[in-house]
């Protein structure tokens, strides 16, 4: 009870209710922690998860419209966006409320620290918004 109450209240802060997130599909190897890590972030932040196990990431990731060069372990859709690797919560929440025309949000690799890659070296690590053309600029510094 008391995770759904933060996970209410988190939402609230960043104007998106709960109620109105949208399912997150998490399509990621079975073999996977950190994917599955990063889906209980999700999770933990109010959105309601779907995980998907598939073979083929990369192709998923190409099939959704995401470019190879911001690849990460696992590729998510939520709404008309997807998001590529370890992106936070916060951010996706960002996304979802400036809706900005864009192919979604990528935090390219497997940065240490990000959501999904907690360890005692945190990186500094950038989350792009990738753009329709397949540029990306720098949406959150972390």
């Amino acid at each position: 009870m008391k995770a759904l109450t933060a996970a209410l209240l988190a939402a609230a802060a960043f104007g998106v209710a709960a109620a109105d997130l949208p399912e997150v599909e998490v399509y990621k190897s079975p073999y996977c922690g950190c994917c599955t890590e990063w889906a209980k972030h999700m999770a933990d932040h109010g959105f309601r998860v779907k995980a998907i196990n598939v073979d083929d990431v990369p192709g998923t990731r190409a099939r959704l419209g995401m470019p190879e060069r911001y690849g990460s372990c696992h590729t998510a859709k939520i709404g008309n966006y997807v998001i590529e690797g370890h992106v936070p919560a916060d951010d996706v929440k960002r996304l979802l409320r400036e809706k900005p025309k864009a192919v979604g949000l990528a935090a390219p690799g497997m940065p240490g620290g990000s959501p999904g890659m907690e360890s005692a070296k945190k990186e500094p690590y950038d989350v792009l918004l990738v753009e329709k053309s397949g540029g990306a600029k720098v949406f959150a510094r972390h």
